[in-house]
């Protein structure tokens, strides 16, 4: 069978987009097209719109990947002798896609890139709001927000907070698979220093080192500011997403990039979280941020401080550095 040596498996807005191009460029290694097939999130069922009820959920849903053999044509393309990978990042937040790619490949091989959780939260709410599906235009007021979504049965992509809880999620991963099938990464670490990393992850996957040492480019998407604009161009695009879910995938994707790059244009930088607003949300992850050190044996003692640190493009491009204000802007 055709199936995945290592996984990338999280977290979502903390790295695995840079990480998936970076290895994909190291010539032992074999990366799936698309990036994120999802598949170990069906249960090989297509997915139901019960558990995707937020807005454009049920339009990206149509391209998961659920159908086994579908799966495994993704890595018949792969030489002899290279490792197979792929990288969906909720697999991670999924109990039950860990357990799944146990039962298939039990001597799988998992890479978690984690983030301050809050900074992770705080760029997923970026994302959908730049992307005009985000109805509320205040971060704080869409995290408080959370539970009611999920009870609704929004996508995870939506679940803000849980997403972070990296403490229970690696403790799952790692009874699973054992903790030397796990390797875990900092984003911290994947920004400051590329060819450290990549290496550290060469040695865990047992290829070559020193063959990859940049991360390629890519164009971030511009923040748009709240204004009665950006909410009308917002109502278009979330209605357009919900009509999608009745049509082929691609066709709505030429109609919704047309409508996100009005929006987005003439977008202003992304702004950084208010000291005041991370304060508040901190408690929710102290917890968790303890049973993360004990699972992990390692120190995250930085993320309980009231600072966050930015992004990815924000450190290599310090031209494009924000400057500290509210994270609503009008």
């Amino acid at each position: 069978m055709a199936l995945p040596d290592f996984f990338v498996v999280g977290a979502p807005k903390a790295g695995t987009t840079a990480l998936h191009a970076a290895i994909a460029q190291h010539p032992q290694l074999f990366l799936s097209e698309p990036k994120e097939p999802k598949f170990y999130l069906t249960g090989e069922r297509r997915p139901g719109r019960s558990g995707q009820r937020g807005p454009g959920d049920a339009h990206s849903a149509q391209e998961w990947i659920w159908r086994r053999d579908a799966y495994q044509a993704l890595f018949d393309r792969a030489p002899a002798g290279m490792l197979r990978g792929e990288s969906t990042p909720f697999y991670l937040y999924d109990l039950q896609a860990q357990r799944r790619i146990h039962a298939d490949v039990p001597r799988a091989k998992l890479i978690a890139v984690i983030r301050d959780p809050i900074d992770r939260a705080y760029s997923n709410w970026m994302h959908l709001w730049s992307d005009g599906l985000e109805p509320i235009g205040d971060f704080e007021e869409a995290w408080a927000a959370e539970d009611e979504r999920v009870a609704q049965g929004w996508a995870p992509f939506w679940h803000y907070r849980r997403l972070g809880l990296y403490g229970e999620q690696l403790a799952h991963a790692t009874k699973l698979f054992g903790r030397e099938q796990v390797l875990v990464i900092r984003y911290r670490d994947l920004v400051e220093d590329v060819p450290s990393t990549l290496d550290g992850v060469f040695r865990f996957l047992g290829v070559s080192t020193g063959l990859v040492s940049e991360i390629p480019r890519s164009n971030s998407k511009a923040f748009a500011p709240d204004s009665p604009r950006t909410r009308q161009l917002a109502r278009a695009i979330r209605a357009g997403a919900w009509l999608g879910q009745y049509a082929p995938p691609q066709w709505w994707r030429r109609g919704e990039a047309v409508l996100v790059r009005r929006l987005q244009a003439g977008g202003g930088r992304r702004p950084r979280l208010a000291p005041e607003v991370r304060t508040r949300l901190l408690p929710a992850y102290a917890q968790d941020n303890a049973l993360l050190g004990r699972v992990t044996g390692r120190d995250f003692a930085d993320w309980m401080g009231t600072t966050s640190r930015g992004q990815f493009k924000q450190v290599h491009q310090p031209d494009q550095q924000p400057q500290p204000q509210s994270q609503r802007e009008s």
